[in-house]
């Protein structure tokens, strides 16, 4: 199977919950590729190959050709003409408030930040995962907070625990390799565990996720340490092979710096993996107290706060059983009810012309 990203598993996640909740609902998709079996699909034709190409033509001459009620575009940027009413899910903006975190080289551009700011000012509903990230997009765009709602993620079912897998002596990190996770610092605090304490010898930090360009500064700082045994890359794994990862880890930790969710927490939890993630932005609102919480900076802290997973048993079995109830609270089927209400406020109150 493919591996599926954060926004492929949303849409794809979402609109099957969708079906699900309300199978009156027709759900048709222009173009696209994340959506579930059985939803009607309409092909769409850009005449300039880019994202700018595809929301300013592309998109909106298939839309005129196509009935619908609502028009939900479920990744940060839609169709920038004659397309209402209009929902876009915005599901952070660090691009816009914290550029140099950008796994872009040299950032986003000021065209492309005019082009993501002008799809997200002309919807007539913006949809995005958390508390944190909706003020985000106040600041960043102005935009009335009335027209934005909080619709949190849910985990999907494989994400489950199994008693049968035993938990094994390693960090996990899951999510693409980029500036804001903060690998670098991870690393360090992994490196300082398996050198001082003898009973964590060759501990590593497995990462799972695609490289955006931090693995070679990650290798290049292992080589310096001579720590190149502690450091592991998989890649992407298959959806099978990563739920297998979080049963057997023995801790996920996720230190970044700026989330508008943070899907692999919710993940994490859900499979009774402990998890030590930073106290930023949008995470305290994923684990609630069913995690560690630190500032994101700070290898010595960090290596604290993994020392005593990593070795604390009960300290671990606390945290596991309080992470799989606190996963239970995000389901898609929530999800979905809580989209389908935004979809009708958008038919009720559109702003067209916008």
């Amino acid at each position: 199977m493919t591996p599926a990203g954060g926004v492929r598993r949303y849409a794809t996640e979402l609109f099957a919950a969708i079906q699900a909740a309300s199978p009156e609902t027709e759900l048709i998709a222009i173009g696209g590729s994340a959506a579930p079996a059985g939803v009607s699909r309409v092909a769409a034709i850009s005449p300039v190959p880019t994202n700018l190409g595809w929301c300013a033509a592309g998109l909106p001459l298939a839309a005129r050709r196509t009935a619908f009620d609502v028009f939900h575009a479920p990744a940060y940027t839609g169709p920038l003409w004659g397309v209402h009413p209009l929902v876009i899910t915005i599901h952070d903006v660090s691009y816009a408030r914290r550029p140099e975190w950008s796994p872009h080289p040299g950032g986003v551009g000021p065209l492309r930040q005019a082009f993501y700011r002008a799809c997200a000012v002309r919807a007539d509903r913006v949809l995005t995962d958390s508390t944190f990230s909706k003020s985000e997009i106040i600041a960043a765009y102005g935009i009335d907070e009335g027209r934005i709602d909080v619709v949190p993620l849910g985990v999907t079912p494989m994400f489950r625990p199994d008693a049968s897998v035993a938990r094994e002596p390693f960090v996990l990190h899951v999510g693409d390799l980029h500036p804001r996770r903060n690998l670098l610092m991870l690393f360090e605090a992994v490196v300082d565990l398996a050198r001082h304490e003898p009973r964590l010898a060759g501990l590593q930090l497995i990462l799972a996720g695609k490289d955006l360009g931090v693995l070679e500064d990650l290798r290049a700082r292992a080589a310096s340490l001579d720590a190149l045994q502690n450091l592991r890359y998989l890649g992407r794994p298959g959806d099978a092979e990563l739920v297998d990862w979080y049963r057997r880890a023995a801790v996920m930790a996720y230190p970044s710096r700026y989330e508008g969710f943070g899907l692999p927490v919710l993940e994490a939890l859900a499979c009774g993996t402990p998890v030590v993630a930073s106290n930023a932005t949008s995470i305290p609102e994923v684990t609630g107290d069913a995690a560690v919480l630190l500032p994101p900076e700070g290898a010595s802290s960090w290596a604290k706060a993994l020392r005593e997973v990593l070795l604390d048993v009960d300290h671990a079995h606390r945290l596991s059983a309080r992470g799989i109830e606190r996963a239970r609270q995000f389901t898609w089927a929530h999800t979905a009810d809580l989209t389908l209400r935004t979809y009708e406020s958008a038919r009720a109150r559109p702003t067209a012309g916008r």
